[in-house]
C-alpha cells in the first residue's frame, strides 16, 4: 500500500499552509460582506465587496500567474501571505463613511490571492512523484473543505462578538502562521528545463508574450481548451447561484439568515468526505470520467434540490442534498487540476492555471448580472433550473471531448513542453 502524501514532510506543510491560508480567506468572505450590509444597509453595498473582488481578479489574474511562474514558488508563498496580513490593517478604520477602505482591501486581497493559489498549485508537482498527484490534490481539496467548514462560523463569530477588528486580528495571525508554515519547507531545488523548453532567455520576455503564450498553450491541447470551457460555463452557474441561493432559501424555504449560513456552509462536510473518496478513487479512475460523471451526479442533485420545496420545507432535507453535493464538487474539481497539470508544460502551470481562473471569474461575473437581470421575471426556481443544467451540460462536454487522459495514478506523467469551477 503506498503511503499518503501527507508523511512528506514538505508537502504536510504546504498541505497545513494552505488549510491556515484558507480559512483566513473564508473568515474575510463572510465579514466583510455582513460589514458592508451593516453598514450600508442593502444588499447592494455587500454585492460590491464581491465585485470589488472579481474585477482586480479579471484584469490581472493571468498576468500575475505569468509572475508566478517567473518567480521561486516557495519565496512567493511567504511573501504573499505576509503581504496578506499587512494589508488587513486599514479595515481597522473602516467605517460606514469609509467603506473605501472596505472595497479596497478587498481588492488587494484578491489580487494576493491570485498569486498565492497557482504558486501553491505549481509546488505540488515539485513536492510529489507523478503517480501521487492525484491523492495530493485530493487531499488539498479536503485542506479546502475544512477551512470552509472552520473559517465560515469562525468568521461570523468573530464579527459578531468583536467586529470587524477582531476578524482582521484573527485573519492577520493565520496568515503569519501561513508564511511560518512554508518558511520552514525545504527550498527548492532550480527547476531543470524540459526537453524544447527555452532556459535563460526565455525568462526576459515580456509579460505581454508570456501571457499570450499561455493562452496558445489552451488553445493548442483540446483537453485543455474543453477543461477551459467546461470550467466558463461551470462559473456562470456559479454566478447565478451565489444570487439566488440567499432569495431561494428565504422565499421558498421561509427560512432566516441562520438556515442560510448552514447551508451555504454544510457543503464542506461533503466536501471532505468526497476528497478521502477521491483519494481511492484517483488511483483507479482516470480523469475523464471523474469529471464528466462528477458533473452530472451535481447537477442532478441541483435539479432535485431546486424543485423540492413544493414536497417538503424542512432545512435538514436541504442540508443533507448540500452535504451530499460536495461530494461530486470535489470528484470533478481533483479530475480538473490533476489533468491540468498532467497534460501543462510545467514551465506553463502558473499562467495556464491563472488563465483559467480569469476566464472563470469573467463567467461568474456574467452569472451575477444575468441571474440578477432575469430572475424576477423568469422565476427563482426556473432561473436556478437552468443553472443546474448548465453543470449537466459540463459533464457531457467532458465525457465527450476531454481525451482518455493519463491515469491520474500510477500511470500519469507529464508530457515533455515541446507537446504543444468547479461547482460550489
Amino acid at each position: 500500500m503506498t503511503r499518503s502524501p501527507l508523511l512528506r514532510r514538505d508537502y504536510a506543510l504546504i498541505w497545513s499552509a494552505g488549510l491556515v491560508s484558507d480559512t483566513g480567506d473564508w473568515l474575510l468572505m463572510i465579514a466583510l460582506p455582513l460589514f458592508a450590509f451593516a453598514a450600508t444597509g442593502s444588499a447592494l453595498g455587500a454585492s460590491t465587496v464581491f465585485l470589488a473582488e472579481l474585477i482586480p481578479m479579471l484584469l490581472a489574474g493571468t498576468f500575475l500567474g505569468v509572475l508566478v511562474d517567473r518567480w521561486d514558488p516557495r519565496r512567493t508563498m511567504i511573501v504573499t501571505a505576509l503581504l496578506q496580513g499587512v494589508v488587513l490593517l486599514p479595515l481597522l478604520a473602516a467605517g460606514p463613511d469609509r467603506m473605501g477602505i472596505v472595497y479596497a482591501v478587498a481588492a488587494v486581497q484578491a489580487c494576493l490571492g491570485a498569486v498565492m493559489n497557482p504558486a501553491r498549485q505549481s509546488m505540488v508537482p515539485r513536492l510529489l512523484r507523478p503517480d501521487e498527484l492525484g491523492r495530493g490534490n485530493a487531499l488539498l481539496a479536503i485542506s479546502d473543505n475544512l477551512a470552509r467548514l472552520v473559517g465560515s462560523p469562525l468568521g461570523g463569530l468573530a464579527f459578531a462578538l468583536s467586529g470587524l477588528p477582531g476578524v482582521v486580528i484573527v485573519d492577520a495571525v493565520s496568515f503569519a502562521l501561513t508564511a511560518l508554515l512554508v518558511a520552514f519547507t525545504r527550498p527548492l531545488a532550480p527547476r531543470i528545463p524540459e526537453p524544447g523548453e527555452e532556459s535563460a532567455p526565455a525568462v526576459e520576455r515580456r509579460l505581454l508574450r508570456e501571457w499570450v503564450e499561455g493562452i496558445a498553450t489552451i488553445l493548442r491541447n483540446r483537453d485543455l481548451l474543453t477543461i477551459t470551457v467546461i470550467a466558463v460555463i461551470g462559473s456562470v452557474a456559479q454566478g447565478v447561484f451565489l444570487v439566488l441561493f440567499i432569495v431561494y432559501v428565504t422565499e421558498n424555504l421561509h427560512a432566516g439568515d441562520t438556515e442560510v449560513g448552514i447551508l451555504r456552509g454544510v457543503q464542506a462536510i461533503g466536501g471532505v468526505l468526497g476528497g478521502l473518496l477521491t483519494g481511492v478513487l484517483v488511483r483507479r479512475i482516470a480523469p475523464r470520467p471523474l469529471i464528466g460523471v462528477g458533473y452530472l451526479i451535481f447537477g442532478a442533485l441541483s435539479l432535485l434540490t431546486w424543485n423540492l420545496a413544493p414536497v417538503t420545507t424542512a432545512v435538514w432535507v436541504y442540508a443533507g442534498l448540500f452535504i451530499a453535493m460536495g461530494l461530486p464538487s470535489v470528484a470533478t474539481e481533483t479530475g480538473e487540476i490533476t489533468l491540468v497539470q498532467t497534460i501543462t508544460p510545467r514551465a506553463a502551470l502558473g499562467r495556464v492555471f491563472a488563465a483559467v481562473r480569469t476566464l472563470s471569474g469573467a463567467a461568474q461575473g456574467v452569472g451575477l448580472l444575468l441571474a440578477g437581470l432575469i430572475a424576477s421575471s423568469a422565476g427563482t426556481v426556473h432561473v436556478l433550473d437552468a443553472q443546474a443544467s448548465l453543470y449537466l451540460l459540463c459533464g457531457v462536454l467532458a465525457l465527450v471531448f476531454l481525451g482518455g487522459g493519463a491515469r491520474a495514478g500510477r500511470d500519469a506523467v507529464p508530457e515533455p513542453a515541446a507537446s504543444g469551477s468547479t461547482p460550489s
